[in-house]
């Protein structure tokens, strides 16, 4: 038996927005079309869809200047043949034949925009789309190889790429920055950098009582920079972070941040030291042989009581100040800070999230994935655009702090902290 096929011809695209613009039943026809165009199933799903877009541009034409009429002229608005034109669709741009009208009369300014046609051309869900392709790791000079290779789409140059990206992210950095947080009861505050080629980039990110993070802000500068460092916990406070408000600072061991977060929200906010920096920067200091015995010496006092994990920790730097005097100082540097959320007594579960910054560090292994395809960043502005982007990107999948159900802990500890400290001022006043 011999098997007869259906081609889709491009050129019957014109034909076949007529017949949808009039019968709404057009999944009956498709579904025969599908059946017979075994061979051809690209094709038609490349007519069917511009047929689609064509018929609407049509019936959004009759609605302006009424049914096309074979030798008649037409009333005020008539309709003045067809031409060429381009729509913007999620991931691409597809060129059309659509309804060109006219006003009656000579002269110029008389052609009638089909107002399904201007509203098609309105390009905003490319650049979103643009902007979450990218996110995702692909690089503006590859973004052409993931849309869809459809016959006669209008191609997407490096620099249209680029341009819609800069667009898309510029709004993304300017709604980072105008973000308020009033009505949000900001526990804890983590504070961590990121370089990005020769620029270095400093991020807050915030656990309000309930246990969900927020990307407080960002700025640039590194760590160890008290102006930028100042500038971006001013700015917090500028958007409603009240510095009234007792709160735990988590930062990787900077000076600077530490000199910042007494300038702006005074000297009585507990400040806990990541660990997991304090043991890097310790095992930069020390031979092969000994990192694992002294890494796991620290891993172990963690667990204790501060005043015995302390005693436990000046016992190794004593241990290792003869023969590698740099890995004792750095072990003893803020050595008190290591054990700021042992004093105040929280639940294990909630003690691991509190005594490293890797609530910030996860956000940002996201950025560097999103960013990793850049090969050059020209300026700061370039930075703050892009990180600003992956946060937001990367926020839209965090996930509740564990051990979130015991913040009250914590709320109750940093309100006690609030009460001896406002007790402590008004005796020192009377």
């Amino acid at each position: 038996m011999k098997t007869s096929y259906q081609i889709a011809d491009k050129k019957d695209t014109q034909k076949l927005a007529e017949f949808l613009s009039q019968e709404g039943q057009l999944l009956l026809p498709m579904l025969e079309l599908i059946e017979q165009a075994d061979l051809a199933i690209d094709e038609l799903i490349d007519v069917m869809g511009r047929a689609t877009v064509e018929a609407v541009l049509l019936m959004s034409a009759e609605q302006v200047a009424g049914p096309r009429k074979p030798g008649k002229k037409g009333e005020e608005v008539r309709w003045y043949g067809r031409q060429g034109g381009v729509v913007s669709l999620s991931q691409r741009k597809l060129r059309v034949s659509k309804p060109r009208l006219r006003k009656k009369g000579k002269g110029r300014d008389l052609e009638v925009v089909v107002p399904a046609y201007e509203a098609l051309q309105r390009d905003e869900r490319l650049s979103e789309r643009i902007l979450s392709v990218l996110m995702r790791g692909v690089s503006s000079r590859k973004y052409k190889d993931v849309l869809p290779q459809m016959a006669e789409t209008v191609g997407l140059s490096k620099s249209s790429v680029s341009r819609e990206f800069a667009e898309a992210s510029e709004q993304a950095l300017k709604a980072l920055c105008e973000r308020r947080f009033e009505g949000v009861d900001v526990l804890v505050i983590y504070l961590d950098g990121q370089v990005f080629g020769e620029h270095h980039v400093i991020t807050a990110v915030g656990v309000d009582s309930q246990g969900c993070k927020h990307v407080l802000g960002i700025v640039e500068g590194a760590t160890e920079n008290a102006v930028a460092a100042t500038g971006l916990l001013e700015d917090l406070v500028e958007r409603g972070v009240s510095p009234e408000r007792k709160r735990l600072f988590v930062i990787d061991g900077s000076k600077a941040l530490r000199k910042a977060i007494d300038t702006v929200f005074g000297k009585g906010n507990p400040v806990q030291r990541c660990r997991s920096h304090k043991v890097r920067n310790v095992m930069g200091y020390l031979p092969e042989h000994l990192k694992g015995q002294v890494r796991a010496a620290m891993r172990a006092t963690f667990k204790l009581e501060a005043d015995e994990g302390m005693a436990r920790l000046e016992k190794q730097a004593q241990w290792l100040q003869g023969e590698h005097p740099s890995a004792a100082a750095s072990l003893r540097e803020g050595l008190e800070e290591l054990f700021t959320v042992n004093r105040l007594g929280l639940s294990p579960r909630l003690q691991r999230c509190l005594t490293t910054t890797n609530i910030i560090e996860s956000p940002h292994s996201g950025v560097r994935r999103r960013t990793g395809r850049v090969s050059r960043w020209r300026n700061g502005d370039m930075v703050l655009r892009w990180v600003a982007a992956s946060f937001l990107d990367a926020e839209k999948n965090f996930r509740r702090i564990m051990g979130y159900e015991d913040l009250w802990q914590l709320k109750a500890d940093l309100n006690r902290i609030g009460n001896e400290e406002e007790v402590a001022s008004k005796e020192k006043v009377a």
